[in-house]
This record gives structure tokens, sequence and C-alpha cells, in this order.
């Protein structure tokens, strides 16, 4: 299913250009309110997801340079060996290895990666993100309901 590559690479282009542009328009800037509860707030993350290790010292990004190239190679060659049928787990695969790629492009280059995207309610604000962590949480949300037989992209089969 190695043609389902395309979708890596379309996350990662889109990535990296709405980092390109994040950068661009909102540093310096306070955040810009799209909706209530939602704006564009530029922020470095030198941390794991959701700025987890954030001030660990900068050992951190090397860990997390190395963790994404183990999960990209083992994704290119799970990629190898799945069937047809086996659609959405190449689709979530994509995604995945996608955003994982585009985010350890952020961090080889500046050390850290750029997240712009903010939601919050009230006192209550989820950690900013960027697009490809939302594809990265979009696989893996494919994955676990692929393992619990939830299957809404392919063929449904009885494999």
């Amino acid at each position: 299913m190695l043609k389902t590559l395309w979708i890596s690479v379309g996350v990662f282009l889109m990535d990296q250009l709405a980092k390109l542009l994040a950068v661009e328009y909102l540093l310096g800037r306070p955040p810009v309110e799209i909706l209530p509860g939602f704006d564009l707030q530029l922020v470095y993350n030198t941390g794991a997801a959701f700025g987890m290790l954030d001030d660990a010292g900068g050992w951190q990004n090397a860990l997390f340079i190395a963790i994404a190239a183990g999960v990209s190679l083992f994704i290119v060659y799970s990629l190898r060996r799945l069937s047809r049928s086996e659609l959405q787990i190449a689709v979530s695969y994509a995604l995945i290895l996608g955003g994982a790629l585009a985010n350890v492009v952020d961090r080889v280059r500046y050390g850290y990666v750029v997240d712009f995207i903010h939601w919050f309610y009230k006192d209550f604000h989820w950690p900013n993100f960027n697009l490809a962590d939302a594809a990265i949480s979009i696989g893996a949300a494919l994955l676990v309901m692929d393992v619990f037989g939830v299957r809404i992209i392919g063929r449904h089969t009885n494999d």
C-alpha cells in the first residue's frame, strides 16, 4: 500500500506551508481570534506532544528525532506489507508518517516544533498544536478504530 504515501507528502507539504505562514504572520503579534474559543497563536515547542518535557534542557530533541526516525522506518516497512483490504490502516500510517516527518524537519532545522493552533474554553486551554499533530492524531484514531473493527475508510469486508 505504498501508494498511500501521497497522503504523507500532502500532510508534510501542507504542514510546512502552514508553519511558514504562521511564523510570517503571527511572529510578535497577539493571538488572532478566528472563532470564540479558537485562535491562532505562535508557540515554539521544544518538548513532546502538548509541551511535555518542554523544560528538559535540550536532550529531548535528539530523542524525539530518533523516535520519529524509527517510527517512520517501521511505517514504511509496514505499508509495504499491507493488503488492499487494509486501506484504513494504510491511510492511518500515511497520516502519522507525514505528520512525524513534518515535525522532525522542524526539530532538525530549528530545535523546536512550530505550533500555532489554539483551542480554549473559558480558563481551559488545549495546548497549541499544528497540522502535523492533527494528522498524527487522526491517524492514531483511525488505528484505534480499526482495532475495534470500526472501518470508515475502504471496503467493508469480512477479512
